[in-house]
């Protein structure tokens, strides 16, 4: 017989009003944040449109002072260098672990100081860990531990999306998709009562003007639609290209001999230059891709645009400061859309009125083939612009972009950023290394699993996939298939027990699949 009195279940409740709360706190420090990078950037623009010979020496000294500072900070906490996103998703992962108020303290200020001079960095990866700590510290006030402590940290990181772009619904599908790989009601219902915390703070400080406020006069026509893939092709080429070389660029600092923390002095001096030539494409990009609404460069300019924010791109991100790619990504997808539409316009085979939806939809591909989460690509370029219209066109462009990069092999970057971090430390942690091979048969619970989605044992190290006469180099979305050998790296002691742990784990999968 059913009870008359039904229980009430509050967990949701609770769990909504603690997202609330993480994100109202979230958002403060996010706008605060965005607030004093801006600030520094036009009192950095108006002293190089002004520039003296003094002033100059002046920057000069002062960005020493500044790579300097930056350098003592991540020496004391080295968790804080580059967007913070990787680190956000180990500490998700259960891989990594931190000081929440030291990278909370650390990450604003030397954020501040090494985006705000006008470095090609974004604000968003900063925000996103910034959001994380602040949901790690109110989950420590509440004493949560487990899994309560993971969903305010992945709530924190919605919120700090959220508040840096005007965006909670990519903020909360960001985190879902790329960061903690997890829909679960619980996960999605208090990122998003965060996110929403937030951008309320972020709106009431910044208005309720779109971050990327740009307008197309109408929908782009079915019969041009041959454009979308042949941008795309060109926008997953390029993504991949910026995959290969951004991983690559912390064995050219190894060059230079300079100690890790302080290798930032070298953008923080190049910057310079480029701010006393063009002070307004300086900073993260969202100034230079709102100017395209207003007026579009020739073809050559842009094209020098173009090589000058990728290359630069890489300089800044590779020295370890302190600094996101998420937006940098944006404005260098906005300039290959702009190219490619300014081309098309000289060459006759585009009408001019259709070069700002190429533009625009240039961001979400370019986003979606580095980052590989094409529901957030979508998502958030449509929540930064502020028009819903055409997103059949973006959707398509955006799917060509991430096949292509997928065809390539290119994983996403923030999970090849997470492994330059983790791997060192679990290569080091297991202190005499052997081989565990293990074979894949038909019918495996494993078979058509990601590699993300097992729960590998802690002491192992996936290093290869096995597959006939060809091995693979696994990364999160590496499929296992059935004849696979996966080649795990062990302790040689521990071999016998790691082996029962993946037979056991696989096993209880497959209890609950034929459940």
């Amino acid at each position: 017989m059913v009870s008359a009195h039904k229980q009430i279940d509050l967990t949701r409740l609770r769990f909504v009003l603690q997202g609330l709360v993480v994100g109202l706190l979230a958002g403060g420090v996010v706008s605060l944040f965005r607030l004093g990078i801006e600030r520094t950037l036009m009192v950095m623009q108006g002293v190089y449109r002004h520039a003296t010979p003094g002033t100059i020496a002046l920057v000069v000294l002062g960005s020493i002072g500044l790579a300097a500072f930056i350098g003592w900070l991540l020496t004391t906490e080295p968790n804080i260098s580059g967007s913070g996103i990787p680190q956000v998703e180990g500490q998700l992962q259960g891989t990594m672990d931190f000081n929440w108020w030291s990278v909370l303290w650390k990450k604003f200020v030397a954020g501040v100081l090494g985006i705000g001079p006008g470095l090609f960095l974004g604000r968003e990866g900063p925000s996103i860990q910034l959001g994380a700590a602040v949901g790690q510290g109110v989950a420590a006030g509440f004493k949560r531990t487990g899994s309560d402590r993971r969903i305010m940290i992945a709530a924190g990181a919605a919120g700090g999306l959220a508040a840096a772009f005007n965006a909670p619904i990519a903020g909360t599908m960001f985190v879902l998709e790329e960061v903690y790989h997890n829909f679960s009601p619980l996960v999605w219902i208090t990122s998003l009562a965060s996110a929403i915390g937030a951008n309320f703070i972020s709106l009431y400080v910044f208005g309720e003007v779109p971050v990327l406020h740009l307008v197309y006069d109408r929908p782009m026509p079915i019969t041009l639609y041959w454009h979308l893939l042949l941008l795309g092709i060109v926008l997953g080429l390029l993504g991949y290209l910026y995959q290969r070389v951004l991983l690559a660029m912390p064995a050219v600092y190894a060059k230079t001999r300079i100690p890790r923390a302080f290798q930032g002095i070298v953008p923080f001096l190049l910057v310079i230059p480029i701010g006393l030539v063009a002070p307004q494409i300086l900073g993260g990009g969202n100034g230079l891709i709102v100017g395209f609404g207003q007026a579009l460069p020739a073809l050559g300019p842009l094209c020098v645009l173009l090589v000058v924010r990728f290359v630069f791109s890489m300089i800044s991100y590779g020295s370890g400061l302190p600094g996101g790619i998420f937006l940098p990504i944006l404005s260098l997808g906005a300039v290959i859309g702009a190219v490619y539409a300014v081309l098309m316009v000289d060459l006759g085979w585009l009408p001019r009125l259709y070069e700002m939806n190429l533009i625009i939809f240039a961001m979400a591909g370019y986003f979606a083939g580095i980052g590989k989460a094409p529901f957030t690509a979508i998502l958030l370029i449509t929540e930064m612009v502020g028009n819903l219209t055409n997103l059949m066109a973006m959707a398509v462009l955006t799917l060509v972009a991430y096949i292509v990069v997928d065809v390539l092999g290119g994983a996403p970057i923030y999970e090849s950023l997470l492994q330059r971090l983790t791997v060192p430390s679990q290569i080091e942690a297991i202190h005499r290394m052997d081989r565990l091979e293990l074979p894949v048969f038909e019918g495996s619970a494993l078979e058509g699993m990601q590699v993300r989605d097992f729960a590998w044992p802690r002491s192992t190290l996936l290093m290869s996939i096995q597959r006939g006469s060809q091995s693979i180099i696994p990364h999160g979305d590496t499929v296992i298939r059935a004849g696979d050998t996966l080649v795990v790296l062990t302790e040689a002691s521990q071999r016998a027990a790691v082996r029962a742990q993946i037979h056991a784990k696989a096993a209880k999968l497959a209890e609950r699949t034929g459940d």
